[in-house]
């Protein structure tokens, strides 16, 4: 008789319910409590749109969103074209020196509190005379995001059969074309992934662009913090549930584009 492994007991469903209810259940009254018509957050007052409209007419608010959308674009595409270099330099090239030194200096972001790169990026832009804004922001936010990259497509060249590529030269392909035409289909979900965590995680900076950052040139999550500081308003969770669902847009777009690119790179022959 075969025993059922797998079984759904009513322990399970309740550590589920309980972990799910511990990571999202904050985020549920948040969204619920940015549509309320009352000034005071902890009151309910009936269901409004009036702090996403107060939101659109914050010009300082628009202009900090504005800030953080572009250095999360620019720096999340930064990242992730030096992070996939890198990476395969890591993962293909085993035996060239100064690898453990290339690789340590690449992953240190990694360990590293970010208030001492934040100082350490500053002192760097304040030797070089560089006046702070949006390329000093863009630039320290590519340092941070790097290694999250790297870390994620070496995973995944690491799991690719190299086999492939040399198949793909027996075949009459020069090294070049033989990585494009089938390695690269098959780590396109980790370079999507990849950008996708750098994008968050330059949109969710609070430390580092409080280094880099000059003045008129402040991301939203500096511009939300400094609100909080004085008392959470009901504006702020408007502005927090559009962070939310923007992201989530994020992910079920590169969700859905690397389950396109990695069906396309099985059904694929090599040339």
């Amino acid at each position: 008789m075969t025993r059922q492994v797998n079984r759904i007991s009513p322990f399970n469903i309740t550590s589920l319910a309980l972990g799910l209810a511990f990571l999202y259940l904050p985020i549920v009254i948040l969204v619920i409590y940015s549509f309320n018509a009352s000034r005071l957050v902890t009151v309910w007052g009936g269901w409004s749109l009036r702090w996403y409209t107060e939101f659109f007419n914050d010009r300082a608010m628009l202009d900090a969103a504005w800030m953080s959308l572009r250095v999360a674009a620019v720096s999340a595409t930064v990242a992730t074209l030096l992070g996939t270099l890198a990476a395969i330099g890591l993962a293909r090239g085993e035996r060239f020196k100064g690898r453990s030194l290339f690789s340590g200096m690449l992953y240190a972001p990694l360990v590293m509190p970010e208030v001492i790169s934040g100082l350490s990026l500053l002192l760097l832009f304040v030797a070089l005379n560089a006046e702070r804004g949006f390329w000093t922001v863009t630039i320290a936010h590519t340092t941070l995001t790097m290694c999250f990259v790297t870390v994620v497509v070496q995973s995944r060249l690491a799991s690719i059969d190299r086999s492939l590529e040399e198949a793909a030269m027996d075949l009459g392909c020069d090294p070049v074309k033989a990585f494009l035409k089938v390695t690269l289909p098959l780590i396109v979900p980790a370079i999507v992934a990849g950008w996708m965590l750098a994008f968050t995680l330059s949109l969710d900076d609070v430390v580092i662009a409080s280094f880099t950052t000059g003045p008129g040139s402040a991301t939203l999550p500096i511009r939300i913090y400094s609100e909080v500081r004085l008392g959470v308003k009901p504006q702020i969770n408007a502005i927090c549930t559009m962070v939310i669902a923007l992201i989530a847009v994020v992910i079920v777009v590169a969700s859905s584009a690397s389950k396109l690119s990695s069906s396309q790179g099985k059904s694929a022959a090599p040339l």
